[in-house]
């Protein structure tokens, strides 16, 4: 029996608030068996996750908007309006920051799934996590990112 094909438009998606910033998993591991994730990001200015690793999975970045500057533990990058990143599998550390004084926004493609999971759990943890200290909330999203094989480093890791 043939697979048939997914459509996704412009309204459809799961949509997570994280980290300030609007993503919307365009299509999920669940959808893929697992194989890959679509995730479009709206990422603040000024924001992006701090440097991080996760060695079993890869991760693709085109900038539909804005510019972004990805490092890494091998130089850096500054990614404008229809440049692609890919950060492959092996578990470089790496991250990114919005340098647009608008949201930017890109389009960010996991493989395999998972990161997509994570979202969706971090989302959820910070909807109920307003009244929990800064260490605790610390606490608990360094071991939502173990879970899903990721390991968090301090903001200026890379510099």
């Amino acid at each position: 029996m043939k697979t048939p094909i997914t459509t996704v438009n412009e309204t459809e998606g799961h949509k997570l608030k994280i980290a300030g910033g609007n993503y919307r998993i365009i299509i999920s591991g669940k959808q893929t068996n697992g194989e890959y994730a679509v995730i479009e990001m709206s990422v603040p200015p000024g924001a992006g996750p701090n440097p991080h690793e996760h060695p079993d999975f890869a991760e693709t970045f085109f900038v539909l908007e804005g510019e972004v500057s990805f490092k890494s533990e091998l130089g850096s990058y500054v990614a404008k309006k229809n440049s692609f990143v890919n950060i492959p599998k092996g578990g470089i550390v790496h991250g990114f920051k919005n340098l647009s004084d608008k949201p930017a926004r890109l389009l960010c493609t996991v493989t395999p799934a998972g990161l997509d999971d994570l979202f969706e759990e971090m989302a959820n943890y910070m909807e109920s996590a307003a009244s929990s200290s800064e260490l605790e909330k610390k606490e608990n999203i360094n071991a939502i990112f173990k879970k899903y094989g990721q390991t968090l480093y301090p903001e200026n890791y890379l510099e």
